[in-house]
C-alpha cells in the first residue's frame, strides 16, 4: 500500500519536522556518516532513510500513536515501530563532551505538563509538570545538553545540579537569570540593600545580558512547537527521552 506521507514530497518536511529541505538534507547525511543506514543482510527496511526519519519526527512531534501513524506512511505497526527503536538513539542529542575555551553556554528551565505522577509535581503553573534543564550555545545556538527531568516543583539552581546539566558542562562559561543565585553561574547584577539604583554600567551589562540570554526562550519555543513537549504523556525515562 503507497504511503501519503513521504520526505519525496518536500511540502511534508518542514510540518513534521521543522527543518528546512536544506537542512533535512544535512541531517540524512549525518545520519548516513554515523551508520544509521547500514547495508546488511535479511530483509530491507520497508521505508528508505528519508521516510524513516520523517515517521520517527512525526511520532514525536505529533503524539499520533503507531496504529495512526503507520498507514500514513503505508507500512504495518509493527514496522513503524521498529523503525523508531531503531532510529531514536540515533536522533538523540549526543552527550556534551568538551567545549572550545571561547565558548559561552546559556541555561534555563522549562516546564513540560507530564501525565506520569511519579515524576512530576504540582509547579507554579498549578499543573503536574517536570522541570528540564536546557542549555545552549550562546552562538549558534544548538542544544548541548538538556538534564534529566526533576519534579516540576524544585527551582532551578536546585534543578541545575540534580539534573546532571552542572556536571555536563564542567567549566565552560555560563551564563543564566537571577533564579540561579549561589550557583557560581554568570548572572545579571542586582541592587543591594539599600542601593537605589544600579550604576550606568552595571545597568549596560543587564541589557547585554538580558538580550544574549533571551536567545534560550527562542529556542524553547522552538522546542515546544512539538507537541509531546507541551503534554508529555510518557512515563518514566520515556520523560527524559522527550526532552
Amino acid at each position: 500500500m503507497a504511503g501519503v506521507i513521504t520526505a519525496s514530497e518536500p511540502s511534508w518536511i518542514a510540518p513534521f519536522t521543522g527543518l528546512s529541505r536544506r537542512q533535512f538534507g544535512k541531517l540524512i547525511t549525518a545520519l548516513r556518516r554515523e551508520g544509521a543506514d547500514p547495508v546488511r543482510k535479511g530483509r530491507p527496511w520497508s521505508l528508505p532513510l528519508e521516510d524513516r526519519v520523517l515517521l520517527a519526527a512525526a511520532y514525536w512531534r505529533t503524539n499520533l500513536n503507531l496504529r495512526q501513524l503507520a498507514p500514513l506512511f503505508g507500512i504495518p505497526k509493527s514496522a513503524a515501530d521498529r523503525i523508531i527503536d531503531h532510529l531514536g538513539p540515533s536522533l538523540a542529542i549526543q552527550p556534551h563532551t568538551r567545549s572550545r575555551k571561547d565558548t559561552v553556554l546559556i541555561v534555563d528551565g522549562t516546564l513540560v505538563p507530564t501525565r506520569d505522577h511519579t515524576v512530576a509535581e504540582q509547579s507554579k503553573n498549578y499543573r503536574y509538570s517536570t522541570n528540564h534543564q536546557v542549555v545552549i550555545d550562546a552562538d549558534t545556538r544548538l542544544v548541548v545538553v538538556v538534564g534529566r527531568p526533576v519534579p516540576g516543583n524544585r527551582n532551578d539552581c536546585k534543578a541545575w545540579e540534580l539534573s546532571g546539566a552542572k556536571d555536563a558542562v564542567g567549566r565552560t562559561t555560563v551564563i543564566a537569570d537571577g533564579g540561579y543565585r549561589g550557583t557560581g553561574l554568570v548572572l545579571p547584577h542586582r541592587r543591594e540593600r539599600g542601593q537605589a539604583e544600579l550604576p550606568d554600567w552595571k545597568e549596560e551589562h543587564n541589557a547585554s545580558h538580558r538580550k544574549v540570554r533571551a536567545r534560550v526562550e527562542h529556542v524553547f519555543a522552538r522546542m515546544k512547537s512539538w507537541k509531546i513537549l507541551r503534554d508529555c504523556r510518557l512515563k518514566g525515562d520515556g520523560a527524559h527521552l522527550a526532552g
